[in-house]
């Protein structure tokens, strides 16, 4: 049984190993070794710790092993109150395909800073391109190409932020 709750600064050794275990595993497919190194310096457990003051992060378990499978986080994009942004989603290797990818988005779209935002935006590694597209996002602007920092802006926008207006 897999469960989620807020995250917890007691997650966050726990987080940063899951998040370095799927780079290194699963995210070296597609950059170079020194990139997913470089990565991993921001994304340390005191990195985590800081970003859950200004996010919502959510951390999913698998009860059977009392063990964190998976990460996920919404906030504000640049601190505006009608753009959200999603941010560190990650799901342990051996728990890729089996539908926590998708779980991790459908709770973090019920969350307030997504239910308030008319527009959500994602950097996609190249791994998750498909695996978001599938989700509903597509290239923000229509930009298909890499940015500066090899991730790919994609962009959901959120029809019911547009009817509570109305």
């Amino acid at each position: 049984m897999i469960r989620y709750r807020s995250f917890k600064n007691s997650d966050a050794e726990e987080v940063s190993r899951l998040v370095k275990e799927t780079m290194l595993t699963t995210n070296i497919k597609d950059y170079s070794k020194e990139y997913v190194e470089n990565d991993l310096k921001r994304l340390t457990a005191q990195d985590f710790k800081e970003r859950a003051k200004y996010f919502h992060c959510y951390v999913f378990i698998d009860d059977t092993v009392n063990k964190i499978v998976a990460v996920g986080s919404i906030g504000a994009y640049w601190g505006k109150k009608d753009e959200s942004s999603l941010f560190n989603i990650f799901v342990s290797p051996e728990y890729q395909g089996q539908g926590i990818g998708k779980r991790v988005i459908q709770v973090l779209e019920k969350d307030e800073y997504f239910k308030r935002a008319k527009r959500i935006e994602i950097p996609s590694s190249i791994t998750g391109l498909g695996f978001y597209q599938k989700m509903g996002y597509s290239f923000k602007n229509g930009q298909d190409a890499l940015d500066d920092e090899q991730l790919y802006r994609l962009e959901k926008f959120n029809k019911k932020a547009y009817d509570v207006e109305s």
